[in-house]
């Protein structure tokens, strides 16, 4: 089922716990990149890619945003020049009620008689002002940092916002 189906937060917080079980792996499993221990000296500027809405991002978006972000800051800036890091985490369980549409569908379906889904992929939920990615770099490869999270901002939905801090 498309993304766009589970892009706004409707139900309640549902973690994998030892009542939801069966949950697959996240996408997503790396969540920081470059050169983790430099210090604040080396990297004196902080670049955020922050949330402007309420919403769900599914961890094949934050997987891929991941990888179009690093490919790009490291063919421009080189792979030590900077340290990224994914900052939300998807913690919530997305389900589905399995709906068949073949012939002969009618013997097997229940509709929603137990419509209580099973479990089908994990999502972030994410709050205004949010921060989700962050990569920390030198005063000289701002313009590269901030074209990269422009590049990572098409893998969401929803309206991002790019802020600077030192």
């Amino acid at each position: 089922r498309p993304a766009r189906c589970y892009r706004y937060c409707k139900n309640k917080p549902y973690p994998k716990s030892r009542f939801c079980r069966g949950v697959p792996d996240p996408k997503i499993r790396i969540f920081d990149l470059g050169r983790k221990r430099a210090s604040v000296h080396d990297f004196p500027l902080c670049i955020h890619m922050v949330s402007d809405e309420l919403e769900q991002l599914s961890a094949e978006a934050l997987e891929a945003a991941r990888i179009c972000a690093n490919k790009y800051m490291v063919k421009y800036c080189g792979k030590d020049a900077f340290h990224m890091r994914i900052r939300v985490h998807p913690f919530h369980v997305v389900r589905i009620n399995k709906m068949l549409s073949c012939a002969g569908a009618d013997r097997l379906q229940t509709g929603m008689r137990g419509a209580f889904g099973k479990p089908q992929g994990q999502v972030a939920r994410v709050k205004i002002g949010q921060s989700i990615i962050s990569i920390r770099c030198k005063d000289s490869n701002k313009a590269h940092t901030i074209e990269a999270l422009r590049r990572a901002k098409f893998k969401f939905p929803g309206r991002q916002k790019i802020h600077i801090s030192k």
